[in-house]
């Protein structure tokens, strides 16, 4: 009854299903696949690259959860607990470039989210235990392939140090002096675990 109560008002999602990319429109004779490669496949872009470093960053880190949560205040967890942000950048973009991109990252603090309220902080606050700061090192454009591990960098930095000497975008010079790496992917979990510590 109580329960009742405290959600007269508002209307709850339902637990989101992990689909498979066979699930079939009704009507279009199209699939959940056919929409991936639609909208996922150029894994160049800029905001399809950043949840690519979230979904690396989990599998490193043996992140268990079956699906991303996009509004959730931290991007993984780690099977100790620890909340991690994934901030990415590369030197390489989906578009034709004059140079390589300075890598930059930026939101290292925002308003928290309370989803059993729909309801954000007053404050902008430093969310998660730690930052992984992940890197597309490729700067040759044919050979740019995001899907090979070997060509992706990352430095942890604990979240205590974001909140007491990072301004609301950094450099990779600040990342740098203020994480440890580069890690590779096989490394991460370890760096992760000790940032953490």
């Amino acid at each position: 009854m109580k329960d009742e109560v405290a959600d007269a008002g508002w209307l709850r999602p339902s637990p989101p299903a992990c689909l498979n990319g066979s699930e079939s429109f009704r009507g279009g004779g199209s699939t959940v696949g056919d929409f991936w490669a639609w909208a996922f496949s150029d894994l160049r872009d800029n905001t399809i690259r950043g949840a690519l470093a979230e979904f690396i960053v989990a599998k490193a880190v043996g992140d268990e959860r079956p699906l991303r949560i996009g509004w959730d205040n931290y991007d993984v967890v780690s099977p100790e607990g620890t909340t991690i942000e994934v901030k990415c950048s590369a030197y390489l973009q989906s578009w034709a470039q004059r140079r390589h991109s300075d890598l930059s990252f930026g939101r290292m603090s925002a308003r928290e989210f309370d989803a059993s309220t729909n309801s954000y902080s007053e404050d902008r606050r430093v969310r998660a235990d730690v930052f992984v700061f992940a890197v597309q090192s490729q700067r040759d454009p044919e050979a740019y392939d995001p899907l090979d591990l070997s060509h992706w960098q990352f430095w942890a930095v604990t979240g205590a140090v974001v909140r007491e000497r990072a301004a609301r975008s950094v450099g990779i010079r600040w990342v740098r002096d203020n994480g440890t790496g580069p890690h590779s992917f096989d490394g991460l979990r370890e760096a992760v675990r000790a940032a953490g510590a």
